[in-house]
């Protein structure tokens, strides 16, 4: 799959394509991201059971042999789980480890160590292509869909060649729509921020009126700058949450494709297109 890639990779597949005919390529009009280069490279697919793997090579094609065997033996789902994060930055760790505890709780399995490293069966690959979602998180789709599976450790090798595109910022990106198109927990919490609101506005009632009886009542422009900056902030917090929503709601029912190819290669894909 190359996603709409600004450098020699799609030349790269189409001269391992010419020396060998089961290599098969597809090239994106444009970059459409992960999930949707996932998603096509599934439905270009036609064997008996399917396997997604990083071109970085950060996920060990060694592991591969292993996979399938498990596939023989029954299993429907192999996921490759990471036996370790590699390197890291502190920053970049801790805000991986928030985002998979807060999808653990959503999808209800333990996604602490998962990847997009997996060999699926054809059932579940059909499954998958047969979701209308737009906005897809293929991890823990693969955990909703079910299915027979089993996991397989493997370190995180080191690149090899170039950098990873990935930045904070995009992770984080990356990390909130998924959140929000897996979960609607992010619309639970602007009723939590609500309650927290009422209850910190009932004990502060209870202090200034208790204060007033007193004779010692606090100067009142402090406490109403304090009191309005408070719930404003919560309100523009709690709006920019539904209208995240309201926006993926305006995605989803424009039904736009996922992806549009603009090149394919490969004799026997290019036969059946």
């Amino acid at each position: 799959m190359d996603d709409g890639s600004s450098d020699k990779t799609w030349e790269e597949i189409n001269r391992a394509s010419e020396k060998a005919s089961y290599v098969q390529g597809l090239s994106f009009s444009r970059n459409f991201g992960k999930e949707a280069a996932i998603f096509a490279g599934m439905a270009a697919a036609a064997g008996d059971c399917c396997a997604v793997i990083d071109c970085d090579l950060q996920h060990p094609p060694e592991i591969l042999p292993e996979m399938y065997a498990l596939w023989q033996q029954g299993w429907e789902v192999v996921n490759g789980v990471k036996a370790d994060r590699g390197r890291e930055s502190g920053l970049h760790t801790f805000a991986a480890n928030t985002f998979y505890k807060i999808m653990s709780r959503a999808a209800r399995i333990d996604m602490a160590r998962a990847s997009d490293f997996k060999l699926m069966d054809r059932r579940v690959v059909d499954a998958l292509l047969g979701l209308e979602e737009h906005r897809t998180f293929f991890r823990a789709l693969v955990g909703w869909v079910g299915f027979r599976s089993t996991n397989v450790e493997f370190r995180v090798a080191e690149r090899t060649e170039g950098t990873s595109h990935w930045s904070t910022a995009s992770l984080f990106r990356y990390a909130f729509s998924n959140i929000a198109a897996y979960s609607s927990a992010p619309m639970q919490a602007v009723t939590v921020f609500g309650v927290l609101t009422l209850i910190f506005s009932i004990v502060l009632g209870i202090q200034t009126l208790v204060r007033w009886a007193l004779g010692s009542a606090a100067d009142g422009f402090t406490t109403v700058i304090m009191v309005l900056l408070l719930i404003g902030s919560i309100l523009m917090i709690s709006l920019g949450i539904i209208g995240y929503y309201i926006a993926e709601i305006f995605t989803e029912i424009k039904a736009r494709p996922r992806y549009l190819v603009r090149q394919v290669c490969g004799k026997e894909k290019t036969d059946k297109l």
